[in-house]
């Protein structure tokens, strides 16, 4: 369905954002690393309160939910998948960023998931984060890596994934229930999205 030009209603209880699928079809001009003490380790079969943490700290502010409704066993289905890799950004020894990509079709790689901690924002740490999530995803036999952002998302992600040698192919416009309504994520969460019961 294509909306009308003009106002869409949205029902009270959902929210709304504008969604954009960028991609890069060759591998980008390398960015120089800021300076930082962060490492970047690759998570085997993560354990699903951790995932579930990392999760909640990086994203719960942007309404990260689709995977905070999930069950056990939804959520082992997809990051325990052969396929699926799971990184964190450490800094002094926890971890404060996450990464997951998804390598299940061939010779594709969507950054499913990509985000620093709240604290972090602002230091460098997402460049070094993309710097390494680049170096993974080429080393593969690769035409092609994707990534979507949202008007939920940080104000500056789009334009990050665009210096990153990401461009814009597609846009959506995503409704779902706030879940901020239903304790999937506090009520206070993401203040730059109005709650309208």
């Amino acid at each position: 369905m294509i909306l009308p030009d003009g106002y869409s209603e949205i029902p009270a209880g959902k929210i709304a954002a504008v969604v954009t699928h960028l991609e890069m079809t060759a591998p980008p001009a390398r960015r120089a690393d800021p300076s930082g003490a962060w490492i970047v380790r690759m998570v085997d079969t993560p354990a699903l309160h951790w995932y579930r943490d990392l999760h909640r700290r990086v994203g719960e502010d942007w309404l990260w939910f689709s995977r905070a409704r999930m069950n056990d066993t939804e959520l082992a289905a997809i990051i325990h998948a052969p396929g699926i890799e799971v990184y964190a950004l450490v800094v002094d020894g926890r971890d404060e960023g996450l990464l997951e990509l998804d390598f299940r079709e061939a010779g594709q790689c969507e950054l499913v998931y990509f985000g620093v901690t709240a604290s972090l924002i602002g230091t460098g740490a997402a460049r070094f984060l993309m710097n390494r999530a680049m170096e993974i995803v080429w080393s593969h036999n690769l035409r092609r890596v994707w990534v979507h952002t949202c008007t939920f998302d940080h104000p500056s992600a789009l334009a990050f994934y665009q210096r990153s040698g990401f461009r814009p192919f597609r846009r959506q416009i995503e409704i779902a229930d706030d879940p901020r309504l239903d304790g999937t994520t506090p009520r206070d969460a993401a203040k730059h999205v109005p709650i309208v019961e």
